[in-house]
């Protein structure tokens, strides 16, 4: 999951580098929802005592 949150903040990147607005926005915008989505996981393992192994 975190190599996804990685190319999509890259895609992000290049696109508003490159004048992409609209793909720039999207792709921050997912990649800010894999975010919140890792760390609700997370948060749910520390408070549960579930040991993720990636």
């Amino acid at each position: 999951m975190l190599k996804w949150i990685l190319i999509f903040l890259l895609i992000a990147a290049v696109a508003s580098l490159l004048g992409f607005r609209g793909v720039a926005g999207a792709s921050a915008t997912v990649a800010r929802i894999l975010i919140f989505i890792v760390l609700v996981v997370l948060i749910i393992a520390f408070f549960t005592g579930i040991v993720i192994v990636a």
